[in-house]
C-alpha cells in the first residue's frame, strides 16, 4: 500500500471519530505541557538564581571552616583573628578584606514600634560600596551608625529613612541606640546563600559593637575574631588570588584554632553557582519525572482507543486484505494512527506548556527561561509514545484472519 494512501485513511479514521480522538489526544496534551511547564519553570529559576549570584559575588572570594565531608550549610565557628584578617589583606591582587560575625539580639526597635530579629551583622564600612548603596552612607568604625537593607526599612510601620534612630536590644537585654546612615540593596561579603534569606539585615560597625574574641597563638594576645572572612579581589586575578588565599591559609590564627575534623576552605561565587545549579536542576529533574506520569497515562488512553478501534474495524481489515493488502500495510496503517494521535498531542502540549511556563515565572517574580533539550525531548517522546502505545493494537490488526473478518457482520 503507498504510503499516501496510507495517510489517508489514516487521517479517515480519525476524523471519523473527532470526540473520541479529540479524547485521546487530550490525555498526551497534558502529559506534554505538563513536562514542559516544570521544565521552563525550573530552567527559569535556575537562570534567575544564578544571574543574582553571578552579578554580585564575581570578585569575591568566601574564607571559612567547613566540617570536612560537608557542604556549605554548617554552623560557622569565630576562628579567624584580626591577624588572620590582616594576613590575607597583604596578599597581592586583594582589594579588600570583610570580616563577619554576628550579634544575637532580641528585637529592633523604631520609636514605640518594634520588630522581633536573631541577630544583626557586625563588619566593616568596605561592605558596602556605592553600587549597592540605595540612600545616604557606609557607617563608620567607632561611630553609633548603622546601615540597614531594604528589608529592614520597610519592616516597620512607616519606613525608614536616613537620619531615623533605632534601638537594638541585645540578648543580654543590653539596649543600643543608632542612627540610620545609609540603606543598601545587598552587601559585598555575604555569603551567596545569604541573598535568599527572608530576614531584615542591619549592619553594624564592629567598634565598639562586635566583642567576641580569641587568643591569637601567633600574637599571643585576644584579638576579634570571625566566623567568616571574604576576600575582595581584582577582578581580573580572582583565581589567582584564590590560590593564593588557599596558600596561606596554613599560616593563619584558624588553622590553629580549628576543630581536628574542620576544614579550612576558600570558594568563589562560582563554586556558589555551579553547587546551586546542581541542586536546583535536580530538583527540576525530579519533579519533571513525576510529570512524565501523566504521558504515561496518555500512552495507555491511546493503547486502549487504538485496540477498541482494532476490534470496530475488524470486517474492514478483512477486506483491505482480500483486495490484497499485506499484514505489513495493515500494520503500519494502526501505527500510523496512533502516530499521529501522539505527534498531534505533542504539537499541542508544547505551547500550551510554554504559556504555563511563563505565567508560573511570572507569578514567581523570576524571569522567563526557555529549557530547548526539554522541548525537543517532549515532542519526540510524545510521537513515541503515539507510537509505542499503538505497537500491540498494530500487530493485533496484522494478525486477522481475513476469512474470519469477512463472516462478521
Amino acid at each position: 500500500m503507498e504510503a499516501r494512501e496510507t495517510l489517508r485513511i489514516a487521517l479517515r479514521s480519525i476524523r471519523s471519530h473527532r470526540l473520541r480522538s479529540a479524547l485521546t489526544v487530550l490525555g498526551v496534551v497534558i502529559g506534554i505541557a505538563s513536562v514542559v511547564t516544570f521544565a521552563t519553570f525550573g530552567a527559569s529559576v535556575q537562570a534567575d538564581v544564578i544571574g543574582q549570584i553571578e552579578g554580585s559575588t564575581a570578585d569575591n572570594v568566601y574564607v571559612f571552616g567547613s566540617p570536612e565531608g560537608e557542604g556549605f550549610d554548617v554552623a560557622f565557628q569565630p576562628i579567624f583573628t584580626e591577624r588572620d584578617v590582616s594576613t590575607l589583606g597583604g596578599i597581592d591582587g586583594v582589594r579588600a578584606v570583610i570580616p563577619r560575625g554576628q550579634l544575637p539580639m532580641q528585637s529592633i526597635a523604631r520609636g514605640n514600634d518594634s520588630i522581633a530579629t536573631q541577630q544583626v551583622t557586625a563588619t566593616v564600612p568596605a561592605t558596602v560600596d556605592n553600587d549597592s548603596l540605595v540612600a545616604g552612607r557606609s557607617f563608620r568604625q567607632g561611630a553609633s551608625e548603622a546601615v540597614l537593607d531594604r528589608r529592614a526599612a520597610t519592616a516597620f510601620e512607616g519606613n525608614v529613612t536616613v537620619g531615623d534612630e533605632i534601638t537594638l536590644t541585645r540578648q543580654s537585654g543590653e539596649t543600643h541606640t543608632v542612627t540610620v546612615v545609609g540603606i543598601v540593596d545587598g552587601t559585598r561579603g555575604e555569603l551567596p546563600v545569604s541573598n535568599f534569606a527572608r530576614q531584615p539585615r542591619v549592619l553594624l560597625p564592629t567598634d565598639p559593637y562586635y566583642d567576641t574574641a580569641a587568643e591569637s597563638p601567633s600574637v599571643g594576645a585576644r584579638q576579634l575574631a570571625y566566623p567568616q572572612v571574604t576576600v575582595v579581589a581584582d577582578p581580573a586575578r580572582v583565581s589567582e588570588v584564590r590560590a593564593a588565599v588557599e596558600r596561606s591559609l596554613s599560616d593563619t590564627d584558624a588553622s590553629q584554632l580549628k576543630a581536628d575534623d574542620v576544614e579550612l576552605v576558600a570558594r568563589t561565587g562560582g563554586d556558589f553557582v555551579e553547587r546551586i545549579g546542581d541542586v536546583i536542576d535536580r530538583i527540576t529533574r525530579f519533579v519533571t519525572g513525576i510529570a512524565v506520569i501523566a504521558l504515561v497515562v496518555g500512552a495507555v488512553g491511546i493503547a486502549n482507543i487504538m485496540l477498541v478501534s482494532v476490534t470496530e474495524r475488524t470486517r474492514e481489515i478483512g477486506i483491505m486484505k482480500a483486495v490484497g493488502a499485506r499484514s505489513r500495510d495493515v500494520m503500519q496503517l494502526f501505527l500510523l494512527e496512533a502516530a499521529l494521535l501522539g505527534g498531534l498531542g505533542a504539537v499541542l502540549g508544547l505551547p500550551l506548556g510554554l504559556v504555563v511556563g511563563w505565567a508560573a515565572t511570572r507569578y514567581a517574580e523570576v524571569g522567563f527561561a526557555l529549557a530547548p533539550v526539554w522541548m525537543v525531548l517532549s515532542v519526540v517522546v510524545g510521537v513515541l509514545v503515539g507510537v509505542v502505545s499503538g505497537l500491540y493494537p498494530a500487530w493485533r490488526a496484522a494478525r486477522v484472519d481475513p476469512i474470519d473478518a469477512l463472516r462478521r457482520e
